[in-house]
């Protein structure tokens, strides 16, 4: 999210955060929780991984679905909901986290009356100092608050029924880690073990993502399992090198905001045979309750508008747009906790 918030699945993994369905011919694939329900991961079609619907900056002590009118933000969201599926989109991800108004609900109206697929979060926001995380979250130990997490991916988040597809926690740019936010990740990591979630974290610079990187591993958890969000963020490429050799899936998700330090990045990611573990999006949107009729909606259109063109011109053929958009989110969404059940 600008400033503030700066995720084809392989048929032979165990997948737990998908779930498994029996085809008619006896064979397993994943499942994805959406706001309206499981679907196929690999049904998922062109995909945006982070986006927002709703956000509201007033922090976790005053947050309230009081403070904006659900239907005047459906009229407000859904043409740009429309508007980007006529370039084919067929599933976003909401990246707002809780405490920011995150609200499923709103989400699956969304989702019903475009015709495009949206999947909702579980997991907790640490950076901007804590604004934005809920005092017990301070005093729980990180076993806590992953029960708190698959719980809600067992039974939906509070009374909606509704479950996340995927963990989205954010951390400070700190070395080391302050405990609250190490802790979130040390949660985040029992809730993937748990449930094959995949981790999406609001970082920033590889120095800190690889903090991040190490307290998994530490717990036995493949750096595969997490989404180093707002990557675009580093400014040494050759950081991208190492986290791909990792396995860590390099998130560029400020596509909405600008264009210059995407083509340039996308562009050493092709030269140098990582794309394959790039993830793009706008972190685009959002209605603002604080904001007069929800403040300025920025579309999201710039990957298809702005981007594709820029980087066609240097040699960007379909089959990276579909790697890109199609193919890796399938992958890093899908790829649970192997060995789970």
């Amino acid at each position: 999210m600008r400033n503030m918030f700066f995720a084809l699945c392989l048929p032979l993994l165990i997948i737990s955060s998908c779930k498994e369905k029996e085809t008619d011919e006896g064979l397993d694939y994943p499942l994805i929780n959406t706001v309206t329900g499981q679907i196929p991961i690999d049904s998922m079609g062109l995909t945006l991984i982070h986006e927002h619907m709703l956000v509201d900056f007033i922090g976790a002590d005053s947050v309230s679905p009081n403070r904006y009118d659900r239907e005047a933000v459906i009229n407000k969201v859904l043409p740009y909901l429309l508007e980007v599926k006529q370039f084919g989109v067929k599933t976003i991800f909401d990246c707002t986290p809780s405490y920011l108004a995150k609200d499923p609900l709103l989400l699956k109206e969304l989702s019903e009356k475009s015709g495009i697929r949206i999947v909702t979060n579980t997991g907790f926001y640490g950076a901007v100092g804590g604004k934005y995380l809920s005092d017990f979250i301070f005093q729980e130990n990180a076993s806590q608050l992953a029960d708190r997490w698959i719980a809600e991916f067992n039974s939906g988040i509070d009374s909606t029924g509704i479950k996340p597809g995927f963990i989205k926690i954010s951390v400070n740019e700190e070395e080391p880690l302050r405990e609250v936010d190490a802790k979130l990740v040390r949660a985040a990591g029992i809730t993937h073990v748990q449930t094959g979630l995949q981790i999406a974290s609001h970082t920033g610079t590889w120095n800190t993502a690889k903090q991040e990187v190490e307290i998994l591993q530490n717990m036995g958890i493949d750096p595969s399992g997490f989404i180093w969000v707002h990557a675009q963020a580093e400014q040494d490429f050759q950081n991208y090198l190492e986290a791909a050799n990792l396995g860590v899936w390099i998130s560029l998700d400020g596509i909405g905001w600008g264009l210059d330090e995407y083509v340039d990045r996308l562009t050493f990611a092709k030269s140098n045979g990582i794309l394959e573990h790039i993830l793009i999006s706008h972190d685009a949107g959002w209605y603002d309750p604080a904001k007069p009729d929800g403040g300025d909606f920025q579309p999201f259109t710039n990957i298809f508008e702005k981007l594709m063109p820029a980087l066609n011109e240097k040699g960007f053929k379909q089959s990276d747009w579909d790697l890109l958009l199609i193919e890796n989110p399938k992958i890093a969404f899908g790829k649970g906790q192997e060995g789970d059940s």
